[in-house]
């Protein structure tokens, strides 16, 4: 498929574009594409003879650079117009989600109604213009227009949805909180005890077992026994991230041995489990093992490790709480590798194995490359949320966002902030605005049973860049306070 491109594209903009791809399929997934610019056209090939639609990222002055989609579009030799091709896409997603909701109960005001209408017909004028340097401009005006009313249509839902279930019940008993990777002085300990109703303590393996067969559990016992003084609901983890900076440097002398990876990764998890089962009832076991590329191993091998891991979980207690993580749940990654399962097929896998999950928690961490999510609006979150819903187990929300696009000496050094942004770009104020936002959405889903915030604070070594709550000078961000609201507002 080939793409017209308007003029005067920005040399950052232009490599924003190499991350496009095709997608579809039953899971909305990617395929493996190559990506060639030249000549004021993008030209996107895939082996796969299938329907698809192009995904890629594109900017817009209303709701920032965020990866959008198309419709379903055929190959032919004939170039398409980009943002037209864009702008039907996103019209086309409105008017399809909000039919979908008010069929099912969702008044739309008739405001909202009018604006989706209108730009339904701005749309035609776009299509049916000859020149195309005047149908970009009426095109990029209908995307962000459609933009805009997606976030109307989704802020409708987050707070139709809240009403219907607080006629239910007074107070959600959807789990809030964050992740924290040290022990809190008694300040920020009673505000986060009086913030959140939950505390996620993971598990830095390479931290613990530094030395093979030598654990220190000498700062998790310290974070426990606060968590416990405060009278939160404790999870655990993930215990084995399959990130290399997680995995203990000793482990990559047994590279491409599944033998003898399996056999050190059931033993550390066994030693966890045997030390906490008794004060730790929920464990977030596993993350990344559905896109990691870490040991020499294969998607098959990683998938093989998850099970035996869960297996050895449960050998330990068969009455633990088991949750496994699947990261960049769009499935980015497989646009750049052939892969046979996508983060959906790999987690219904997961279920049909009989492991009897507790929960799927999925890492919605953005613009954190490579290992986050490409940048996306609210209505495409929803939509991907009630996609895994339908796997049929609680899911957990893993939420982060970047307060400012700068070096982080203490994220992992293999991450940076990237991959498009949010209205404005990073600031403490659209990080606020992000949390507020997504918390919301996520929150407000019936089948989301918990969400925590990737990380408290940017003082502490932590996984994803400047996605703290607290700033590493000990002063709270804006967003620490809007999660905090919306606890008060919704939960218990």
């Amino acid at each position: 498929m080939t793409f017209y491109l308007p003029s005067g594209l920005s040399t950052e903009a232009a490599r924003e574009l190499e991350r496009a791809c095709i997608a579809g399929g039953p899971d909305n997934m990617p395929w493996p594409s190559k990506v060639q610019i030249e000549s004021g056209h993008l030209t996107v090939r895939r082996d796969v003879d299938e329907s698809g639609y192009l995904v890629v990222p594109w900017e817009t002055q209303q709701a920032g650079r965020l990866m959008g989609a198309t419709a379903t579009l055929m190959e032919r030799s004939h170039p398409y117009q980009l943002q037209v091709e864009l702008a039907r896409g996103k019209v086309n997603q409105v008017r399809s989600q909000a039919a979908d909701w008010q069929a099912g109960g969702l008044n739309v005001p008739r405001k909202l109604e009018e604006e989706i209408r209108t730009v339904s017909l701005t749309l035609g004028h776009a299509l049916i213009e000859p020149a195309l340097d005047q149908a970009a401009r009426q095109a990029q005006t209908v995307l962000g227009e459609s933009y805009q009313a997606a976030e109307e249509l989704a802020r409708v839902y987050m707070g139709q949805v809240f009403q219907v279930r607080h006629q239910r019940e007074q107070r959600l008993q959807t789990v809030l909180g964050c992740r924290v990777y040290a022990p809190l002085d008694q300040k920020i300990g009673n505000i986060v005890a009086e913030s959140c109703n939950s505390i996620c303590i993971p598990f830095v393996w390479s931290s613990i077992e530094s030395t093979e067969g030598s654990y220190d559990w000498k700062h998790l016992d310290a974070l426990l026994d606060w968590a416990e003084k405060a009278g939160l609901t404790i999870t655990a983890g993930p215990l084995v991230d399959f990130s290399s900076v997680q995995m203990p440097d000793w482990l990559w002398l047994w590279e491409r041995d599944l033998t003898s990876l399996a056999k050190f990764m059931c033993a550390y998890v066994t030693a966890a489990l045997k030390r906490y089962r008794r004060r730790i009832r929920r464990w977030h076991l596993t993350s990344a093992s559905n896109s990691a590329a870490i040991l020499s191993l294969g998607e098959e091998e990683l998938l093989w490790l998850t099970v035996k891991l869960v297996q050895a979980a449960k050998q330990v207690d068969p009455g633990l709480e088991i949750i496994v993580g699947v990261t960049q749940p769009w499935g980015e990654y497989m646009a750049l590798e052939d892969r046979t399962h996508s983060p959906f097929i790999f987690a219904d896998t997961l279920i049909r194995s009989e492991l009897n999950l507790a929960a799927l928690d999925l890492e919605v961490v953005m613009c954190a490359a490579p290992r986050g999510s490409y940048c996306r609006d609210l209505l495409e979150t929803s939509r991907m949320l009630d996609l895994y819903a339908l796997l049929g187990v609680p899911l957990r929300v893993t939420l982060g966002y970047p307060s400012v696009n700068a070096a982080d000496p203490k994220c992992d050094p293999e991450l940076r902030v990237a991959a498009g942004h949010w209205h404005e770009g990073f600031s403490l104020n659209s990080q606020a605005d992000w949390a507020e936002s997504f918390g919301g959405l996520t929150v407000c889903k019936p089948f989301v049973q918990a969400v925590h915030w990737t990380h408290l604070t940017d003082a502490d070594v932590h996984q994803f860049p400047n996605c703290g709550l607290i700033d590493a000078k000990g002063q709270l961000k804006p967003a620490f306070q809007r999660l905090r609201q919306l606890r008060e507002r919704h939960l218990q």
